[in-house]
C-alpha cells in the first residue's frame, strides 16, 4: 500500500514523535511505499512545553519528512495537506494525542478520504488535563476518518461513547531511543529510585513524594520536564522533610544520557493517577529495572507483579509505600531484576502492522465525506 503518515517526528521530542517514526521504518520495511509529514507547528508552547524546544539531534534514525508548512493554528495548510496526502495515497494515517489538534487533523481527514482511507492512531483516547469542548473536537476528529485505532480497551470504550466509527485495539509497541543499554549490575541496592518523564498532575509524583516520607533510607530522584507548577512540588518537599532525599532535575533529559541514569537507580516508579498507554516500562525493561506502577493504562499489562515490578492501587500513599517497602525487602529487589525480561519487540509490532492494515484495509462503507 501507499500510506502518508500524519503526525509529531523529528525535530520534535518524545514517545509520540519516536513512535511515528518507528511506525514509518516497520511499515517501510514490510513492503509499503511511505511518506511521512510532520508539524511545522505543533501546539501553543504554554500547553505544549516541548514546541520551544525541538531536537537538534535525532532520538532514533529518522523518517524522511515531507517538507512542506503544516500548522496545528493556520486553516491554510490543512486542506492542502490533506488532498496532497488522499491524492498520492491508500492509506492516510493521522497519530492524534491532544485536542487543539483535532480540528487541523478533522479537515486534513475530509479532504484526504476524497481518495483514500483515513486511520487515526489515537494515542491519547481521554485528555490527561481536560478542557471544555475537548469531547466535541475529539468526537468530530473521529467521525471524520474511517476508523481508529486505539491501544487499550479502556481507550476503545471511551471512543465508542463519542463515534460510530470502528474502533481496533492493539498494544502499544516499544518505540525506544536508540541508545545503548545501562550497565546496572546486581551489586547491592543503591536505595535510590526514579521518576521519569514529564512532569504532569495526573502522572502522580506528589503522592510519590508522600509515600517516600513513610519508606525511611530511600531517594529519589525526578527527572522530568515541568508541566505544572514546580515550586509546588519543591514546596512539597520540604514540607514533607525530604530536602536531603529528593533530587530534583526539570529539564529533558537527551536519551543518550538515559543509560546513565537508569544505572544508577534500583527501580522506575510510575505513580500515576490515570494513563492510557505508555512506553515507560518498556524503557525500564530495557535497561534492566524493574518498575513499581499503579494499575491503570497498560501499566498491568506490562509489569508482571512480583516477577518484574510490582503494582499498587493508584492514587493510594499507603499502598504505594507498602510497595516501596516491599522493593527492598531481602532479596526482592534481586528477584525482581532476574525477572526483567525486555518486550519482544519485533512480535508486538507485528501484530500493530497487522492490526493498522486490517482496519486501513477494511470496507465498512464508512467513505462518505459529507458525514
Amino acid at each position: 500500500m501507499r500510506i502518508t503518515l500524519i503526525g509529531p517526528a523529528f525535530p520534535w521530542r518524545g514517545g509520540i514523535p519516536l513512535l511515528t517514526n518507528e511506525l514509518a521504518h516497520r511499515l517501510a520495511a514490510s513492503g509499503h511505499v511511505v511518506h511521512v509529514r510532520t508539524w511545522t507547528r505543533q501546539g501553543p508552547p504554554r500547553l505544549l512545553p516541548a514546541e520551544l524546544h525541538p531536537l537538534a539531534t535525532p532520538e532514533a534514525e529518522v523518517y524522511p519528512t515531507v517538507q512542506e508548512p503544516l500548522s496545528w493554528r493556520d486553516p491554510r495548510h490543512w486542506g492542502r495537506t490533506g488532498r496532497a496526502a488522499g491524492s498520492a495515497s491508500d492509506v492516510v494515517v493521522l497519530v492524534y494525542y491532544v485536542p487543539f489538534q483535532a480540528p487541523a487533523l478533522a479537515a486534513i481527514a475530509r479532504a484526504a478520504r476524497r481518495d483514500a482511507r483515513v486511520v487515526v492512531i489515537c494515542a491519547n483516547a481521554v485528555p490527561h488535563e481536560p478542557r471544555p469542548g475537548d469531547e466535541v473536537l475529539m468526537s468530530w476528529l473521529m467521525r471524520s476518518a474511517d476508523a481508529i485505532l486505539a491501544h487499550t480497551d479502556a481507550e476503545r470504550a471511551a471512543l465508542e461513547r463519542l463515534t460510530d466509527r470502528p474502533v481496533t485495539v492493539a498494544a502499544l509497541p516499544p518505540h525506544l531511543p536508540a541508545t545503548a543499554r545501562s550497565q546496572a549490575g546486581p551489586g547491592a541496592p543503591a536505595r535510590t529510585l526514579l521518576f521519569f518523564g514529564k512532569v504532569r498532575h495526573y502522572k502522580g509524583v506528589d503522592v510519590l513524594l508522600r509515600a517516600l516520607a513513610l519508606v525511611p533510607d530511600v531517594e529519589l530522584r525526578v527527572v522530568g520536564e515541568f508541566y505544572e507548577d514546580s515550586a509546588r512540588l519543591v514546596a512539597l518537599v520540604d514540607e514533607l522533610g525530604l530536602a536531603e532525599r529528593v533530587r530534583i532535575t526539570p529539564d529533558y533529559l537527551p536519551a543518550e544520557a538515559i543509560p546513565e541514569l537508569f544505572a544508577e537507580v534500583d527501580a522506575l516508579v510510575l505513580p500515576y493517577r490515570s494513563a492510557t498507554a505508555s512506553q515507560l516500562v518498556a524503557l525500564a525493561h530495557w535497561h534492566g529495572l524493574p518498575v513499581v506502577a499503579t494499575r491503570v493504562g497498560n501499566f498491568p499489562e506490562t509489569v508482571r507483579d512480583g516477577v518484574d515490578g510490582l503494582l499498587c492501587s493508584p492514587d493510594d500513599v499507603v499502598d504505594l509505600s507498602r510497595a516501596l517497602r516491599s522493593l527492598y525487602e531481602p532479596g526482592r529487589l534481586a528477584a525482581l531484576r532476574a525477572g526483567v525480561r525486555p518486550a519482544d519487540e519485533d512480535a508486538i509490532w507485528e501484530e500493530y502492522i497487522d492490526a493498522l492494515c486490517s482496519v486501513a484495509g477494511a470496507d465498512d462503507g464508512t467513505r462518505s465525506i459529507s458525514d
